[in-house]
């Protein structure tokens, strides 16, 4: 274990995956807390140790943005819902991300950015500009995009002496979710066809958004120019009512969604990411079992199969935690996955 300064880390939102992030800071020795920013009311002025079951820290948490602007940290956490989530300005996030990069603080987001440059110069040029006005690095992470849908295909086709096409399936359960606003406002479980067409419509675009991003790095990482990201999704309908921690799901509403994102190249598919998302995966038996499942077709042929991932949210936590160090290391700018350090478990090791 190092015996440099820990880093000192803001935690920036505490929903499922912030609150998990949260605690990781707290316990873990190379991390400092230094300072919780909230969106729900209730949990202003509360202990941040306090908030994920632990002992008082300290540092209670807050509303205020500007106030944790002004704080000196190495790191930001930067865990909130999308804005393209609630159907606001997608632009809120970038906005948001370069106040914090342009004040000293180095970003970790799980609200995509992935690779922005597959938005174009503008976005780019905006994020690149701030990380020099604060001498900082952003690095947008996750689990799928973000790593099962990028790095581990990427690490295969090292093995290639011919690539032909990539694909890649995630299988997600939903049945012990603890958020409705996830489950139900975002992913649209439960809603009615019609009401799931109109209301999840932000979600869509940003899933379109996101993915795009990833199929374009594993796209770029390989020097192979795409032509276009085609995207295509469908659901399915409860055959019978039942419960998911977030709520119910009664027979005739959405019960699960597949999207499926194709990289072409040359007019042909490329990179295929295929998601499904059920709200109980015993209960829908379509659409293939749980896990991801990865295919690199070419010379040699690859398959690599994850049956399951018990806890999902735990684990898009610990992936950006994991990363911050390397960030705080990284020259400034945007860092992607292809430009760090591959992030380990290495500070969460507890040995008996």
């Amino acid at each position: 274990m190092s015996s440099s300064a820990p880093l000192r880390v803001i935690q920036w939102a505490t929903g499922a995956v912030g609150g998990r992030a949260l605690r990781s800071v707290i316990t873990r020795p190379e991390f400092e807390l230094a300072g919780v920013l909230v969106y729900d009311r209730d949990k202003v002025g509360r202990d941040a140790g306090e908030l994920v079951g632990l002992g008082p820290v300290g540092v209670a948490c807050t509303d205020d943005a500007e106030r944790m602007l002004a704080t000196e940290a190495d790191c930001v956490l930067h865990m909130p819902l999308p804005a393209s989530y609630f159907g606001g300005d997608p632009g809120t996030d970038a906005e948001t991300i370069c106040a914090l990069l342009g004040s000293g603080k180095n970003v970790v987001t799980t609200t995509g950015f992935v690779y922005p440059r597959a938005y174009g110069p503008g976005l780019v040029d905006r994020l690149e500009a701030a990380c020099a006005r604060g001498g900082t690095s952003l690095h947008g992470t996750g689990i799928n995009p973000g790593f099962m849908s990028d790095l581990l295909p990427l690490a295969l086709t090292g093995l290639s002496d011919r690539l032909d096409h990539i694909y890649v399936r995630e299988c997600s359960d939903y049945r012990g979710h603890p958020s409705p606003h996830i489950a139900a406002d975002l992913m649209g479980f439960g809603r009615e066809p019609d009401d799931y067409s109109t209301s999840v419509r932000p979600f869509r675009a940003f899933q379109r958004a996101l993915f795009g991003e990833s199929v374009q790095l594993v796209a770029a990482a390989l020097d192979v120019p795409l032509d276009e990201v085609e995207e295509t999704d469908e659901y399915l309908l409860a055959t019978e009512d039942f419960d998911i921690a977030a709520g119910e799901v009664r027979k005739g509403t959405i019960c699960a969604s597949r999207w499926v994102f194709t990289g072409l190249a040359r007019g042909r598919p490329f990179i295929t990411v295929e998601c499904v998302y059920k709200a109980d995966g015993r209960r829908v038996p379509q659409w293939g079992d749980l896990g991801f499942t990865m295919h690199v077709q070419g010379r040699p042929g690859m398959a690599v199969t994850i049956d399951d991932m018990t806890q999902g949210l735990a684990g898009a936590a610990a992936h950006a935690v994991n990363s911050i160090a390397a960030v705080c290391a990284a020259p400034p700018g945007i860092r992607t996955l292809l430009d760090l350090p591959l992030a380990t478990g290495r500070g969460a090791v507890r040995l008996a």
